[in-house]
């Protein structure tokens, strides 16, 4: 990412909760008005909104956050809120933050400078700035350096009282548990097919047969249906009496597929079979088919996406700058996009990664492995890709897909997912009651505009 967008503090906010791998549901919370106004690029007439315990909301306060959240909607697409709208919007958001940060007062919490120097951080690498770099896009946004961060302390102080407030009313019991991944596995279930291996003996039913004929090669059928559920083997079957092309060579075995690849004809005789059950003989225009259900694979665990990359890290240094390095990085993704040289051995040579003498291998991952800024860029790419540089706060990689797979997760895999799902969704439940609370206990006095 070369340039921000606009406004910038919009995607920094963004990018701060996914660096610092804050819960999703804090992504909507107004900016503080004593940094966001700074950015305001036309002065409104200034008068008192509402009051909130005695605390002012002003008219510049309601615009600036206004602006911001229809720049926002614009983003988005799709139809845009009305100028009321987003004034009630904006107008509701800063009351719930006025309330919320009055409460984190009353109840001392206090930031330290280290979090807020780490969360400034965060951002950068983020959008892969330097720290210096991101300085001068705020300052070209009209935002000073002091007003962002004290911006930053504002959401790490309402991010510390919701977390201290919520985490605690949330509970996910055994149960919810296995309802979950049952309710997952249906849906799963509705998109994979299940693949199914069936085994055939064709009694082949040539064209303009006489019904005497006919009737003495279903007699033929059917005793080869008869042989096999007694136990015969299928494949010697299949080569004795099989007439297909290849005369039954592999045991009449067809090979595992998903299910719709089969003729509706063959699904419909061994839907109710079980592996091993062999059919009664089924015609179609070609003859009679005996089928074996000799596999059928069904979903029984939820799949997982994984994927497979390498990468160059190169740390700056006092030797090597960040942008040095970029360029170095970007030096080589031309050589390796051009074809001139390969991946794994520059990866050997120069990586400064543990995965370096694996030519840069990084195995393959389930999602969440990696920082949040490496794998935003990682699962854009499609396998054989090559990502431009990336900065993340490890330093500056070359990230290339290999590879990409749907894997079965292990039953751990699927109790921390569904717990992980059920705790977020019953912390945006918990979150929104909350703030309704701390809305009801506030008290709010509305003012109208001056004549």
């Amino acid at each position: 990412m070369n340039k921000l967008s606009s406004p910038v503090c919009a995607l920094f906010w963004n990018t701060l909760w996914a660096g610092m791998g804050l819960l999703s549901m804090h992504t909507a919370m107004a900016q503080n008005s004593a940094t966001t106004a700074t950015a305001a690029p036309v002065r409104q007439a200034d008068f008192i909104v509402a009051v909130v315990n005695s605390e002012p909301i002003t008219n510049r306060e309601v615009h600036v956050l206004r602006q911001r959240l229809a720049n926002e909607a614009s983003a988005r697409g799709g139809n845009r809120p009305t100028d009321a709208e987003l004034t009630r919007t904006a107008v509701e958001q800063l009351i719930n933050e006025k309330a919320q940060l009055q409460l984190a007062r009353e109840t001392g919490i206090k930031i330290e400078n280290e979090a807020v120097e780490q969360a400034e951080l965060n951002v950068a690498s983020s959008n892969q700035l330097s720290r210096e770099d991101m300085h001068k896009r705020l300052a070209q946004e009209g935002i000073s350096v002091s007003a962002f961060r004290e911006q930053l302390r504002t959401q790490l102080t309402l991010t510390r009282l919701r977390e201290r407030e919520i985490e605690g009313r949330v509970r996910i019991g055994e149960l919810e548990v296995e309802q979950f991944l049952s309710e997952q596995l249906k849906a799963q279930a509705a998109q994979v097919p299940t693949q199914l291996n069936l085994g055939m003996v064709l009694i082949a039913v040539p064209d303009n047969s006489s019904e005497s004929a006919i009737n003495a090669l279903g007699e033929r059928a059917a005793d080869v249906a008869r042989r096999a559920q007694a136990g015969e083997s299928f494949a010697e079957l299949a080569k004795a009496f099989s007439q297909t092309p290849d005369r039954g060579a592999n045991g009449g075995e067809m090979g595992l597929r998903p299910a719709d690849r089969y003729p509706e004809l063959f699904l419909e005789a061994t839907r109710k079979l079980k592996a091993g059950e062999v059919a009664a003989p089924v015609r179609s225009a070609a003859g009679f088919h005996i089928l074996k259900v000799l596999e059928r694979q069904q979903v029984t665990t939820l799949l997982v996406t994984q994927t497979r990359a390498r990468h160059i890290l190169l740390r700056p240094t006092a030797q090597l700058s960040q942008a040095q390095a970029v360029a170095k990085l970007t030096e080589i993704r031309q050589a390796v996009v051009s074809g001139q040289a390969d991946f794994a051995a520059l990866a050997r040579e120069m990586s400064q990664d543990g995965s370096a003498q694996q030519g840069g291998d990084l195995g393959w991952a389930n999602p969440g492995m990696f920082v949040p800024e490496f794998e935003q860029v990682m699962n854009r790419l499609r396998p054989g890709q090559v990502a431009e540089p990336l900065v993340s706060r490890f330093g500056v990689h070359l990230i290339e897909v290999t590879d990409r797979r749907n894997a079965p997760m292990s039953d751990q895999e699927q109790r921390t997912l569904a717990r992980s799902a059920l705790r977020e969704k019953k912390l945006d439940e918990a979150y929104a009651s909350w703030v309704e609370d701390i809305r009801g206990r506030a008290y709010v006095e509305m003012r109208e505009p001056p004549q």
